[in-house]
Formats: C-alpha cells, structure tokens, sequence
C-alpha cells in the first residue's frame, strides 16, 4: 500500500468532488490517520470521540453526517456497530485509481459514472423545485423565484412595521417615564400640608409682606427675622424650621397673648405690702399671754 498514491488519488478526487467541504476532509485525514497507525490493514476499529477530537468536529450531528457522505461518495465503507462496547468497523477505499493512467475502458466507466451522478442531481433538483412550487400561495402563472422575492419583501415589510412600532413604544414608555419623575419630584417639594416646601431661611422681603397681610405692624416682621436668622432658624433652638409662615402665624399669636398679660411698672411707685396678719391693729403688749 503506497499511501503518497492514495493520499495523491483523494486530493485529485477531492478537487473535483464539489459536495465536499473542509469538514469532510478533516474527518478522512483523521481517519487516515488511525488507518496509518493501524499499517494500512482493513478493517480498522475507530472511535468516534477520537476521530472528532482529531478533526476537531464538535457536532455529533456533523459528524455522522460527514462520515455518511463520505460513504456514500465511495471514499469509506463505514460498518456501525450500535453497541456501546463493541467499536465501529471501517474499512478504507482504495483511491489508487485517480493516480493510474486512464485505459479507454476506464475512461468510459468514469464518463458514464460522472454522467450518471449528474443526471441524478438534476433530476433532485427538479423534484426540490417542483415540491417547492407546490406549496407556495400565489397563483400558478408568477414563476416561484418571484413568489420568493414576493415572500422576502412582505417580510421585510412586516420587519419595517414591527420596528417602527417598537420604537413608538420605546417613545411612549420613555415619555411616561419622564412624567412619573416629574411627578415624583413635584410629590417630594409638597410638604404634609399639601403646599410646596418654603425656602428657608426666606427672604426679608417676603416675610414683611406677610406681616402686613396679617395686619401686623412692620416692627414685629423685623425682630421675627431677626430673631430667627440669629439662631439659624430654628424653632425653640433645635428643630429646623418647615414652615416659616407657620411660624409667624404663632409669633403673633404669642406676641398678642403677652400683650394681654398686666405690666408692673415698678418706677415711681410705691412697692406692694404684705398682707396683715389676722390680729388687731393696735394690740397692747401689757397684756399677758
């Protein structure tokens, strides 16, 4: 057994084999391979884990595919076993044949071979075509590349519209997004009254416009803020202040209960006396007890 002369005949086979691609060459190299290690006898036991991971086949599927076609284009006789502990068999076709010059007799034989082979891939072909045909939905007089192209286009049509409204919908989700955080914000700038938070400290101006809606004289606006921007504005010297409105609201309310309280103006006048005791006013101290 030459193997340059077989490997050269599966090259010169493989170059005219159109149906093969480079998986199906690595999966026989592989083979050839455990053929070489096995000294060119047939049969030879393989392993199906070995040989992919030699080809580097990562499919299952490709690989019983692959090692089918190569069967089935005469490169390989492959004899499966189905047992999980009995190995598959696999026996290496000779390929000597593409090396050896060609007789008349040959060349007839390869001819009618090749004819034949390309005879029955036409006629699939047109059994594909014609069972293709069979099920499209347009009417019988558009050829089927049409119906095609017909297909493509509706589809894309319908892939155009799905994007469209997909982003409409991304717009409304996004606008409705933007509107529950304005609400939000404007929900946290409300107080437990309901009314917008105040700014503090406030301006001046304000809280003597203020004192003059409650008829109060400017003087008592002057020493509320003063009172209060001293102390940082804080009620009672350690709560923040909230409301500052509020808080004029009990600064007159306070001022007008100590305005009714009586004043004692003790300059000028004489002090208070204490209370006689219950006895006589003129009591004669020679009187015994």
């Amino acid at each position: 057994m030459n193997y340059i002369k077989h490997l050269t005949g599966f090259f010169e086979k493989v170059t005219t084999d159109y149906d093969l691609n480079p998986t199906h060459i690595s999966l026989y190299m592989a083979i050839f391979q455990l053929w070489n290690q096995n000294r060119f006898q047939n049969p030879i036991s393989i392993s199906r884990d070995e040989l992919m991971r030699i080809s580097k086949i990562s499919s299952t599927a490709t690989y019983h595919k692959c090692i089918k076609e190569l069967q089935e284009r005469e490169y390989i006789q492959y004899n499966p076993s189905f047992n999980p502990f009995k190995g598959s068999t696999l026996n290496v076709l000779s390929l000597d044949f593409y090396t050896k010059p060609l007789v008349k007799k040959d060349i007839k034989n390869f001819i009618n071979k090749e004819a034949t082979l390309l005879k029955n891939s036409l006629v699939n072909e047109q059994l594909n075509e014609q069972a293709l045909n069979k099920h499209q939905t347009s009417t019988k007089h558009v050829p089927y590349i049409n119906n095609t192209n017909t297909i493509n286009l509706a589809n894309e049509q319908i892939q155009k519209n799905e994007k469209l409204n997909l982003k409409i919908e991304e717009d409304t989700n996004e606008k409705e997004t933007q509107k529950k955080l304005r609400e939000k914000k404007v929900i946290a700038e409300l107080g437990r009254s309901g009314t917008k938070q105040q700014s503090i400290p406030p301006d001046k101006n304000e809280v003597i416009t203020y004192f003059h809606e409650k008829n109060a004289p400017e003087i008592e606006a002057e020493k509320f803020y003063n009172h209060f921007e001293s102390n940082g504005w804080l009620v009672g010297g350690k709560t923040k202040m909230k409301d500052w409105k509020a808080a004029i609201r009990n600064w007159l309310l306070n001022s007008q209960n100590f305005n009714k309280r009586p004043t004692q103006n003790f300059v000028g006048t004489q002090k208070p006396q204490p209370h006689h005791l219950q006895t006589a006013t003129h009591k004669n101290y020679g009187e015994p007890l």
